[in-house]
């Protein structure tokens, strides 16, 4: 059920497009009878209706997304706000400005900032994030954890560039499938083969509480 909740808003933004271009003529007179207004101009072209349309279903869809987690009573994981925050303001830019480039960049904006921050706790704060997150569930040498800190910084910094590799290389639509499909299936690709590593390394006895370790100096 989570799993699912997490993926829905690309599940609909996906949903959406696609329908949209099977039914280009009514979902240009659609966002411009109701959502001309925001954007540039006040008119949306027929070739950028469907993803216009697109974006306004996913900003919604995270913003329910949240709401739904906060009505449970459950705990709205920082990277679901980093998301909103991301969908919301690079999204805005792609429906007034009528430009698919920051909808585009919105991926990479996210990884290159979790590498960012992982990068940044370890350097300025000799803090392991993956260790802080994780480490309650599993125990680990504390070198692993920081062999598997830096993979992940790397990860993330590669997945922003495939990112961008792809959204300038191929077709709109071609890239609304690799972002749909080709990220979700490289990211549990990678966390399978971490899930491998880790299994060679686990500490069997009782996990200890979730204090990551300082990097020696």
């Amino acid at each position: 059920m989570k799993l699912l909740l997490d993926f829905l808003p690309l599940l609909l933004f996906f949903a959406t497009y696609r329908y949209a271009k099977g039914h280009l003529d009514g979902a240009t007179a659609f966002v411009n009878d109701h959502f001309g207004f925001m954007v540039s101009g006040g008119v949306v072209a027929p070739d950028e209706a469907p993803v216009l349309l697109a974006t306004l279903v996913i900003i919604v869809a995270s913003v329910v997304q949240i709401a739904v987690l906060k009505a449970r009573g459950q705990k709205v994981d920082t990277m679901l706000w980093v998301v909103l925050a991301l969908v919301t303001v690079l999204g805005g830019a792609t429906i007034w400005f009528h430009s698919t480039a920051f909808l585009k960049w919105k991926p990479t904006a996210l990884s290159w900032g979790m590498a960012g921050a992982f990068w940044a706790a370890r350097a300025v704060f000799r803090k392991n994030l993956l260790q802080s997150m994780m480490g309650g569930q599993i125990r680990l040498p504390d070198p692993v954890w920081w062999r598997l800190n830096s993979v992940w910084i790397a990860f993330f910094g590669a997945m922003g560039a495939i990112n961008l590799a792809v959204a300038y290389s191929v077709s709109f639509d071609t890239w609304v499938d690799f972002k749909t499909f080709g990220v979700p299936g490289l990211t549990l690709l990678f966390t399978l083969a971490q899930g491998v590593y880790m299994s060679r390394h686990i500490d069997e006895d009782p996990p200890a509480p979730a204090v990551a370790a300082k990097e020696p100096l």
